[in-house]
């Protein structure tokens, strides 16, 4: 297949769940006069809200520049996307979940919300893992730009980002808020390896033109 094709697909995916995300905005139940604290009342859902479409973001950055690298894709690729698409789309439901938890404040509920997100979380740096390591074994279909350095400054991302959601369910046991933390350090953790993979990528590329 082509990787035009494959990216197109990949991109259709990425734009529905974004989608799929903001519909779980609904306009609130309130009195005359009484909109703003209803809204205001909704700041769970815009707080899941923001951290889901920015962790959706950052994955469809990471899926763009890494596949742009690739000169053909096989049929194994093909399913290792298609589990690590299914594995991102689960994202809304635990969104929905923390949102509700977070708006019913009961200690129980926060606590089963956030380790459902980690595990969501967790199982799609995983599919990032088993893809990068089919890659690296299989260079026949990288692109000549790409250096063996770069999947080598790569390589261990998706395993401390699988670190860091395990050890936020660990943490969620003994503290919600501070296993929610975690989390969201995880999240943030993938905005900066993606900087850092682009800027890898980016360099070799240059190396190969010179």
């Amino acid at each position: 297949m082509k990787t035009d094709r494959f990216q197109a697909f990949s991109d259709g995916i990425f734009a529905i769940l974004i989608t799929i995300l903001v519909l779980e905005f609904h306009i609130p139940d309130y009195h005359a006069g009484q909109l703003l604290p209803a809204l205001l009342a909704q700041w769970p859902l815009f707080l899941s809200y923001a951290f889901s479409y920015f962790y959706v973001g950052t994955l469809w950055l990471f899926h763009h520049d890494y596949f742009s690298m690739l000169k053909r894709i096989d049929r194994n690729v093909n399913m290792l996307n298609l589990l690590m698409l299914f594995s991102i789309t689960l994202l809304d439901y635990p969104m929905s979940l923390v949102a509700d938890a977070l708006t019913s404040g009961n200690r129980a509920d926060m606590q089963t919300a956030f380790i459902v997100y980690d595990l969501v979380a967790l199982f799609i740096s995983a599919t990032f893992y088993f893809m990068y390591a089919y890659l690296h074994h299989h260079q026949e279909l990288k692109s000549a730009a790409v250096t063996n350095d770069f999947y080598a400054a790569i390589k261990f991302d998706p395993v401390r980002s699988v670190t860091i959601y395990g050890l936020a369910i660990v943490l969620t046991f003994w503290s919600v808020w501070l296993g929610a933390l975690l989390l969201a350090s995880g999240i943030i953790f993938h905005f900066f390896a993606y900087l850092r993979m682009s800027k890898q990528l980016a360099q070799s590329k240059e190396t190969q033109k010179a």
